[in-house]
């Protein structure tokens, strides 16, 4: 599909098999999934620094749209962050201006300076006092863990308290935590144990990191490659790539677990952007030490990236399906349960569902999303608003089944029953 080369780096790895594990994907595959990656670069939208970290790690670097991406990342950290990011997002932004071999500390935009680590350590700091108090952090551990690995990697304070703290987390909630939580916690910790020289704090890392990773391979084995479900597959694959000394003496079969991500079509911005760097033997841990005058990045082409997203009105479908939709909530204020039979398009995926659903009872099935950077959110169904403070939000079942794919990449199938149930995480 691409048949140019995107970086010096990546060809070295995907021709001398330069991971440490000994595994990298085909160069057809990386290259799909990088095509796929800049074609989710759109000039209308928020830009995803997941996407810019990734384009980086594996050295698409020096492109048209890696450096609009970077300069747009520059500009939404000069207007957000202090306001209206949470940890976790200034955490992503800022590993995205370190492997962009930007200094965090000095961001230049829009005639505006912004030190994106002050920032970072302050909504840290934040996130530690909730978790002091009341024993959760103020948005989740897996944030936590963002912050501290960001932290770590800009050599800034704040990173060990936060990575004691999780490690404790870990070892006290093991398997109960989600395994992108545990990855990311994993990745947190690996960089604070190569930082600290304090033998307490390096016996504790050391043990939660024995915990994470063993846990990964023993489910592993159990579940024929897979560990947790393929949206968790890049950040677990990342960790165990690059935390071998962890595990030791235990090997990794990674081709068992490369041959489980190989089976799936990623087409989710953000499933690919956690996957593609341990498909090429990288990882976030990177992010700080990579060499940005090596890549010489040839890439898919700017212009139908960054051109503005095309109508999706298409002509009518004959081909439909029926699929039977339940908003309910037994949790909080008036109870309420409601079902309705909609049909959609062949191929529709769950958004469409809940617009369809709305346009035939608005009074009962109206819905609110917000844009993330793995797709729109439902936030709010029937006036009943998720909300962080009181650890709400909307989860969708397909039966009894959690889904696990967002609402604007899910695709029921029909006769299917989706429920969205007001529910506590």
């Amino acid at each position: 599909m691409l048949g140019v080369a995107f970086g010096i780096g990546v060809l070295l790895a995907l021709v001398g098999g330069t991971a440490a594990h000994g595994c990298v994907a085909p160069y057809q595959l990386v290259s799909e999934m990088l095509q796929r990656l800049e074609e989710s670069v759109k000039a209308d939208e928020l830009p995803n620094p997941s996407v810019l970290l990734a384009m980086n790690l594996v050295g698409a670097t020096g492109t048209e749209t890696n450096k609009w991406l970077l300069q747009q990342i520059q500009q939404e950290a000069v207007k957000r962050a202090q306001k209206d990011m949470t940890s976790g997002e200034v955490a992503l932004y800022a590993l995205a201006l370190l492997s962009s071999c930007q200094e965090p500390q000095y961001v230049q935009a829009l005639g505006q300076t912004i030190n994106l680590i002050q920032v970072l350590q302050e909504k840290t700091d934040e996130e530690m006092a909730s978790l002091d108090l009341e024993g959760v952090p103020k948005t989740t551990l897996y944030s936590v863990s963002l912050d501290a690995l960001a932290l770590c990697l800009a050599e800034a304070g704040g990173y060990q308290e936060a990575s004691v703290i999780v490690a404790k987390k870990v070892l006290k909630l093991k398997s109960q935590l989600s395994v992108d939580t545990r990855a990311m916690a994993a990745l947190a910790l690996a960089c604070t144990y190569s930082q600290t020289d304090l033998y307490d704090v390096q016996e504790l890392l050391q043990e939660a990191l024995w915990v994470v990773t063993n846990g990964f391979l023993d489910e592993q084995e159990k579940k024929g490659g897979m560990i947790g479900n393929i949206y968790s597959m890049g950040l677990a694959l990342q960790v165990l790539g690059a935390t071998s000394n962890f595990y030791f003496p235990r090997e990794w079969d990674c081709t068992q677990a490369f041959s489980v991500v190989y089976s799936h079509d990623y087409r989710q911005p953000m499933a690919i952007a956690q996957v593609l760097p341990a498909l090429v033997g990288m990882s976030y841990l990177e992010a700080a030490s990579l060499d940005c005058t090596a890549s010489t990045g040839a890439s898919p082409t700017l212009q139908p990236s960054l051109s503005p997203k095309p109508s999706t009105t298409t002509a009518p479908s004959e081909a439909t399906i029926t699929v039977q939709y339940s908003i309910i909530n037994k949790l909080q204020g008036r109870h309420f349960s409601y079902t309705t039979s909609v049909r959609v398009p062949v191929g529709s995926t769950l958004l469409k569902v809940l617009q369809a659903a709305e346009a035939k009872k608005p009074d009962i099935f109206s819905f609110q999303t917000e844009q993330t950077s793995w797709g729109p959110m439902v936030v709010s169904i029937h006036g009943l608003a998720a909300n962080p403070d009181d650890k709400t939000y909307w989860k969708f079942l397909s039966g009894t089944d959690a889904l696990q794919e967002g609402v604007g990449t899910y695709k029921p199938w029909n006769g299917e029953h989706i429920q969205a149930v007001f529910s506590l995480y």
